[in-house]
């Protein structure tokens, strides 16, 4: 009796000393940063060498429930659908029968949670009963959830760091990214006597797809206009970085009358962007001798032209570019301006912008606004625009990017 008691404590005294050498192998890894592949050796030879088994699964959620481990098993995995067949574990059982012809060919699921969210599911078979170290007690088993709650969490900690080190440098190209596009935009626009022009571009995100320009020709000509390209974010920029810089070359080198520059615009997004996405244009040509005014409409929101009195759109022209491998026809239309005009060129974030009741702004609240405040310098109606689209959308973010160019010609 006496033997047998001194050899029960000598078989706890070494399962004890054999749960810290674990837990110190284990914790060791992990403060030292050894890989995540590092870690799982470390847990596989621990369960395998030293605990005996000889079979079993370690199913761990990243984006999808997936096998992080996979020891003596050779059958496919798939079969065995975490959400379907083990997230009604919530303690560590025994399986004695399943309908999954799988599940029993394991002796026992260990499942690890944290705050009620599921972590790890532990499947396994096969102890060598002459380990002393291999004791299907339940004291072994819950070891075993300990260990692996240890090993998954630090898993998890890694691909967070990781994660958080990707996103921070993302959000340093994002900025990167951001200086460059404002650099792209006008930032010297003339204010004298014959005309005032200012813009204001506001991205939803660190970049953007809208995109305004000015180009002076000479002492008598310059060029205006404003596009949006579908959709958002870093692809749409890099779109229209390319846009503006195909724009710029063209007009470097020569003139073109505004139905060439447009085929020739579509072609390149076109080829940019191969269909996926599209850009919506608008560019007129003023000259100050004759007052007259060239522009192309290609499928963007109509310009206001006003008087401060009563407004007109300015609609002729096209489609979209990049809708079609040739825009079916173009229509370009030629205005005289009268003095003391006023044209607001602004891209769809201005106009569909919604409130907390979900309604948009609008053209003709747009309008409204411009004729009361008529005698503003453009730069002070721009700020006005957008303070009032401030207040409409309220506690509501801001679906799309915003750009508004202002031109009251004297």
């Amino acid at each position: 009796m006496k033997d047998a008691l001194i050899l029960e404590l000598e078989r706890q005294l070494k399962l004890k000393d054999f749960k810290l050498n674990s837990l110190l192998e284990i914790t060791t890894g992990i403060n030292t940063n050894q890989s995540v592949v590092q870690l799982i050796m470390i847990y596989e030879f621990i369960l395998k060498e030293q605990l005996g088994f000889e079979k079993f699964i370690l199913f761990n959620k990243q984006d999808i429930w997936e096998p992080l481990i996979k020891t003596g098993f050779k059958g496919k995995v798939k079969q065995i659908d975490v959400e379907r067949d083990l997230m009604r574990f919530k303690d560590i059982t025994m399986i004695e029968s399943s309908h999954l012809e799988m599940l029993n060919e394991f002796d026992v699921v260990i499942p690890v949670y944290h705050k009620e969210k599921p972590l790890a599911f532990l499947l396994i078979k096969g102890i060598k009963e002459e380990n002393l170290r291999a004791s299907r007690s339940l004291d072994s088993l819950n070891f075993i959830q300990t260990l692996t709650n240890i090993i998954v969490v630090a898993i998890e900690n890694k691909r967070m760091a990781k994660q958080s080190l990707k996103q921070e440098r993302i959000k340093k190209e994002l900025e990167v990214a951001s200086e460059m596009q404002k650099m792209l935009f006008p930032t010297d626009l003339p204010s004298d006597k014959r005309i005032d022009l200012a813009a204001t571009h506001r991205a939803r995100h660190e970049v953007g797809g809208d995109y305004y320009d000015f180009i002076p020709l000479n002492d008598e000509e310059f060029i205006v206009c404003i596009a949006d390209v579908s959709g958002k974010g870093i692809s749409a920029a890099m779109l229209m970085a390319n846009f503006q810089a195909t724009i710029r070359t063209l007009y470097n080198y020569q003139r073109f009358d505004l139905e060439f520059l447009i085929g020739e615009l579509n072609k390149k997004v076109m080829r940019s962007a191969k269909g996926e996405k599209f850009i919506t244009f608008f560019i007129a040509q003023y000259n100050s001798t004759t007052r007259r005014l060239k522009y192309v409409n290609a499928g963007h929101n109509h310009p206001i032209l006003t008087n401060g009195r009563k407004a007109t759109f300015l609609d002729k022209g096209c489609v979209g570019l990049g809708m079609f491998d040739e825009i079916p026809f173009i229509e370009p239309d030629e205005i005289t301006i009268p003095p003391n005009s006023t044209l607001v060129l602004y891209t769809d974030g201005v106009v569909e912008l919604e409130n907390e009741e979900g309604e948009y702004y609008e053209t003709d609240r747009l309008i409204k606004l411009i004729h009361s405040f008529y005698p503003l310098k453009m730069e002070d109606l721009n700020n006005l625009i957008f303070s009032k689209l401030d207040e409409w959308r309220g506690k509501k973010d801001p679906d799309d990017d915003t750009a508004i160019l202002s031109c009251r010609i004297f």
